[in-house]
């Protein structure tokens, strides 16, 4: 009995190390680096306003133009045409994730085929899903034993930017739950433009795993990005 003990901690423990080794080796190409200081592009500054001129004794008040209703706070695509994105092939390097929860960015690949997905995080592209300009949803994967590795630590509230083609996207989750791997209600058509993460999970689990963990997040802003 003792030999058989002994056998299953030393098996647990030759697991361990191999996962932690893995871990290791694939830190330097898993697609992912460290989020520097200034990565995200900050809101310009508000200009402050002037202070009210007051009218001088026995002048007629002027009535107050009407206001200009405000933009939109997201802008439809210019064209009823779908845009196809015929200039991307699979692989692809098409722009930046950024989660400053766990103080990391990570290049977007076009595609999640085996291949793409090797080299990090993959663009979702499919008949519901779209890149994040058509204002719509949004589906990016990652392995979770080389790039997605801390996605369980983020939280509702939490922020996460992609960077693509010169605007910059913020959205904040709002929701993150576990699924089976063969469900087909992830990957769905939206209205409103939202991002999805997956990636397999338990995220220590040797060999594949049998579940997805996804998280959802609204978009809440858009910052133009200086070119070059």
């Amino acid at each position: 009995m003792r030999k058989k003990i002994a056998v299953l901690l030393i098996t647990a423990g030759l697991a361990g190390a191999a996962w932690n080794g893995y871990a290791w080796a694939t830190e330097s190409s898993s697609g992912r680096e460290a989020l520097e200081s200034d990565d995200i592009v900050a809101l310009e500054p508000e200009a402050e306003e002037s202070p009210p001129v007051e009218a001088e004794a026995n002048e007629p008040e002027e009535l107050d133009e009407p206001a200009d209703l405000p933009e939109p706070a997201f802008d439809a695509p210019a064209s009823d045409e779908p845009r196809m994105y015929e200039e991307y092939d699979k692989g692809d390097d098409i722009g930046w994730l950024l989660i400053p929860a766990v103080d990391m960015k990570y290049p977007i690949y076009w595609g999640t085929d085996d291949e793409t997905l090797k080299q990090g995080v993959g663009y979702h592209e499919g008949d519901f899903t779209v890149p994040p300009d058509g204002m719509q949803h949004t589906v990016l994967s990652g392995h979770r034993d080389t790039v997605f590795r801390e996605l369980g630590e983020l939280e509702d509230g939490d922020s996460m930017y992609i960077q693509f083609e010169g605007v910059q996207y913020e959205y904040e989750i709002d929701k993150t739950w576990i699924t089976d791997a063969e469900d087909r209600t992830v990957i769905v058509d939206k209205d409103e433009p939202v991002l999805t993460l997956t990636t397999c999970y338990p995220f220590t689990f040797i060999g594949p795993a049998p579940d997805r963990y996804i998280i959802e997040a609204p978009l809440v802003d858009t910052v133009p990005m200086e070119e070059g």
